[in-house]
Order: structure tokens, then sequence, then C-alpha cells
């Protein structure tokens, strides 16, 4: 099977944005947080969250994976996931199957985010600490730190970023899947049809949204979540890709 492009993101990050324009290539099948619908609701469900809407028969964690590897069998795949997703199965053998790539956000952008959708969210559902131990795990099996890019990067100069992410991960630069049309993402919808994709319905391309959040410093509870997310994004922020310019 052809390695699956893995980029490993957390909640609010603009990685749906960024999946979109994965999608806008035409070269890879790609696929939206395949193992988060049976993080929420599958027989093997592992969310704290309440399942409101109910376990979906067949639906799991191996039902999941046996899909992804047969899709990889004679096609390119794009995967957007988030690493508390899947932590609990990340031996060798899983991780050997993909091309590892990272997105990462500061916390002062994320959480205000977060905190708009779910204010009850808890730390884990943010997925920090998570993605900064696959990471580490990654870094530790081949001696060499995977491709990260910054979302305030992608979303300040998203030609350059995506460039630099292009050349790292050994794909063809398409300049042109970085623009598209305002429209429906029913691609992406698979966790509700509510709102956590309104800026994306009504993007034309990566860039900055108006958004009219709380401040990080709006409760404890967002302060609290934002000490514990902290040292995790500036361990990875280190390791970012730097933009390319046009040639």
């Amino acid at each position: 099977m052809n390695r699956i492009l893995a980029l490993w993101a957390i909640p609010r990050s603009t990685s749906t944005a960024f999946e979109w324009m994965m999608r806008q290539r035409g070269d890879f099948i790609c696929h939206h947080e395949p193992f988060g619908e049976a993080w929420y609701f599958g027989e093997d469900a592992r969310t704290p969250r309440p399942n409101k809407v109910g376990v979906k028969p067949g639906l799991n964690y191996a039902s999941v994976w046996a899909a992804l590897r047969s899709d990889a069998e004679n096609s390119q795949l794009f995967m957007k996931e988030f690493p508390h997703y899947i932590l609990h199965m990340a031996d060798d053998r899983f991780l050997d199957h993909f091309h590892h790539s990272f997105l990462i956000r500061d916390p002062a952008r994320m959480l205000p985010s977060m905190y708009d959708k779910w204010p009850d969210f808890e730390v884990e559902e943010t997925g920090y600490a998570e993605q900064h131990t696959l990471f580490d795990i990654i870094t530790e099996r081949s001696g060499i730190a995977p491709a990260v890019i910054d979302a305030g990067d992608l979303l300040n100069d998203p030609y350059g970023t995506v460039r630099a992410y292009c050349e790292a991960m050994h794909i063809p630069y398409k300049e042109d899947a970085l623009s598209w049309g305002a429209g429906e993402r029913s691609e992406v919808s698979w966790y509700d049809k509510g709102s956590w994709h309104d800026n994306l319905k009504s993007s034309t391309g990566l860039a900055p949204q108006k958004t009219n959040y709380v401040d990080i410093t709006h409760n404890q509870h967002l302060m609290s979540a934002y000490d514990a997310c902290r040292p995790h994004y500036e361990a990875l922020y280190q390791h970012r890709l730097r933009a390319m310019q046009s040639v």
C-alpha cells in the first residue's frame, strides 16, 4: 500500500481549511478525521464527552483502519487527524504506514475558538499534550523531526508556507489549490451540521478570518488550559517550517 500523507493537527487550528486545499489538488483521496468518528460514535468510543447521537453499528477503530488501508492500496491518501484520537494505537507497525507532518497553533488563538463552540471543553480534548507526545515518538523513531507548520504562518503567508510544506513532503506544489469558491462543505461535516465550519463555508482560500472570540484571560478555565497547552505548543514551534519565496 501507499504511505498515507498524515497531517497531525489539533482542533480549531485551520486544519480543515488546509484539508480543503488538499482536496482542491485532485491528486489525493482525502479523509477527514476518520478515527475521530470512531472516537466519538464508534463501538469502542474513547471520548470523555457524552454521546448524544448514539453508537454507530459497525463503526470502530478496526473498521476505520481497514478502510484506510484498502483505499491506500491503489491511491494516494491524505488524512487530517488529531493525535489524541489515535495515540493509544500509535505503535511502530501503525506509524510505518504514514508520511508524517504536523499543524500547530498558538493556544492563545486556538482555545478561545474552542471555547466558543464548547465552553465546557476538557484539556484532554485540546490535543496539545498528545500532539507533542506523537511528535516525540516519531522523531525518536527516525532521528529526524517531521515537518511542522504553524497556523499563524499558514494564514499570514499561505503561498510561501504551503510551498515549504510541499517541498518538505516531496509532493508537487499546486498554487491553484489555494483558492476555491464559497459553499457547503459536507465532506467535512460528519460531527454535526452546525457552526464548526462556518468560516470554511464562507472562505475562498487560506486567509485570516474575522472572529469575535473572548480573550484568553476571560476566565480561569481558559487561563488554566492555556498554561497546560502552551509548553507543548512551544516545543513543536521551534521545529516549524519557514515560508518559501515564490520563484
